[in-house]
């Protein structure tokens, strides 16, 4: 095998969660070029078949897409499944189901709270559970967390970055467990500041300036950039890495 072949994904089966936009649907793209059967799992049905029927009219890849609720155990259950069910396999999970609130904690309510962990933290561990129980050595877990999971943010953001601390720690503690016993590689990503759905709800201007004190690269980040990573760290190419977190933030985290 080559280096340049080892970053292939030829024969593989992915699963991307929050798949119907933004980063999931770049990640859903990404691996399917990069030569994966793709399966995709997000809440709003309507875009999720948009997403997939794209990727099928610009020459991907077979794909997969299933409504999936990530806070239900049983919807992680039926995801997984679809993947072994459609390909006989599964051998990637990228957990990128999230949601964010930027409200002052002393406002924030305990529904509020609950809910973001229980997509973000909750959800993760759910899908990798279920998509662990399927997969056979060599397979590769990818979370994606958050720089908030590593440094403090410009807004009031507590339950997003209790989650995303607590995806890092995640991604230790199971990259522990099933590394050696199962083969199955955990990893995380730390993403930056990215033109997304969730960074398009917030004060453009703040959060440029944020970026600008912050980061060394002072811009936001761009989707094939984050692809990459994903990429990087689904493949062959990154089969030494394990238990890691990957920051893809331009310098904010060495700040």
């Amino acid at each position: 095998m080559t280096i340049i072949d080892s970053f292939g994904l030829d024969g593989r089966v992915a699963v991307i969660t929050g798949a119907s936009s933004g980063l999931g649907r770049g990640f859903a793209q990404a691996l399917s070029e990069a030569g994966a059967a793709v399966v995709l799992g997000a809440r709003r049905e309507d875009s999720l078949t948009e997403v997939a029927e794209g990727i099928s009219a610009g020459g991907g890849g077979a794909v997969v897409a299933r409504r999936t609720d990530v806070t239900d155990p049983q919807d992680c259950a039926v995801l997984a499944r679809a993947a072994t069910d459609a390909f006989g396999r599964l051998d990637i999970l990228v957990n990128n189901a999230g949601i964010g609130t930027a409200v002052p904690a002393l406002r924030e309510t305990p529904e509020e709270f609950r809910g973001v962990i229980e997509v973000n933290l909750l959800g993760a561990f759910w899908m990798a559970q279920a998509c662990a129980r399927l997969m056979s050595p060599g397979s590769s877990i990818v979370n994606i967390a958050s720089v908030l999971g590593l440094v403090k943010s410009y807004a009031p953001q507590a339950a997003y970055a209790a989650s995303k601390a607590a995806v890092i720690g995640l991604t230790r503690d199971l990259s522990q467990q099933w590394t050696g016993r199962k083969g199955i590689r955990v990893n995380a990503i730390a993403p930056g500041y990215f033109d997304s759905e969730m960074t398009a709800a917030t004060d453009q201007d703040k959060l440029s300036a944020f970026i600008d004190q912050t980061a060394s690269i002072k811009r936001f980040g761009k989707q094939h950039e984050l692809d990459a990573a994903v990429v990087f760290l689904a493949s062959d190419a990154a089969a030494y890495i394990v238990g890691a977190t990957l920051a893809v933030d331009g310098g904010m985290s060495t700040h």
